[in-house]
């Protein structure tokens, strides 16, 4: 079954995607995070950052925020060593992907498809 992606525009629908899928992946010393404790550590009570994105991801399982002005929501598990999510931005589906996470200093990468995919970085603060 083909699933269509709402259209949206050129730059909103490219950053939202991954987490937010979007660019190549920079040569740069990442680790993966391994587990569900070591990444709630990591997000828990801190915000993730983009361009145009904000979001918290919070040790329940909701993701709350916005980006590029509309809200995004959605929920999250973690399976198999990937962060799992469903994800909704201004009330549009943007489906279910399961997620490769990697760490450097406050700088999460996120790589779709379990790690196959576009990579995006978000910065916590």
């Amino acid at each position: 079954m083909t699933r269509s992606i709402p259209a949206l525009p050129g730059a909103m629908a490219g950053a939202i995607l991954c987490l937010f899928v979007a660019e190549p992946v920079a040569a740069e010393d990442f680790s993966v995070v391994n587990s569900a404790d070591r990444f709630v550590s990591l997000v828990s009570g801190r915000e993730l950052r983009r361009f145009g994105i904000r979001l918290n991801v919070t040790p329940e399982g909701e993701i709350v925020g916005r980006a590029f002005g509309a809200p995004v929501t959605g929920a999250w598990t973690w399976q198999g060593g990937y962060f799992c999510r469903d994800l909704f931005w201004n009330g549009d589906d943007l489906g279910y992907n399961c997620q490769l996470v990697e760490e450097s200093g406050d700088t999460l990468r996120f790589t779709s498809d379990q790690g196959s995919g576009m990579s995006a970085d978000l910065n916590l603060r």
